[in-house]
């Protein structure tokens, strides 16, 4: 979530400066990345960190990343961030559906694939992990 909920990522230019963060750290092998959505205000991903990365430090790469090469005077981020731990291969499948159905349930598309800013019909995105696949 945005500081003070502001629609940040309102402006197409923040939301591919943060698009392109989380693809950068993607590619360093910081996490591996399954679902996305940026929505004006906030962000949804469903990440696996790197082994050797914390999701708490797999957070700050993304964040402070951002932040950094936004270089905004202001507050970027709320200095929280909701996490669930994921056991199953039908809640990983329901929690990709949830995040790229997002902008849909928000009214800002009509559909999962037509928003701009989401992983919805894309083909770059890692693989559900081996330890969940049946």
């Amino acid at each position: 979530m945005t500081a003070q909920r502001r629609r940040l990522f309102q402006v197409t230019d923040n939301a591919a400066l943060l698009r392109q963060t989380i693809l950068d750290y993607r590619s360093q092998g910081r996490f591996l990345l399954h679902a996305i959505v940026i929505m004006p205000d906030h962000l949804h991903a469903l990440i696996t960190p790197a082994p050797d990365v914390s999701l708490e430090k797999a957070m700050q790469f993304i964040k402070g990343g951002f932040s950094f090469r936004l270089k905004s005077k202001l507050d970027v981020w709320m200095r929280s961030f909701n996490e669930s731990q994921i056991l199953r291969a039908e809640k990983f499948a329901s929690c990709v559906r949830y995040i790229e159905e997002n902008p849909v349930r928000r009214g800002l598309a009509s559909s999962a694939e037509a928003f701009q800013f989401s992983s919805a019909g894309c083909d770059v995105l890692d693989p559900m992990p081996v330890h969940l696949r049946d």
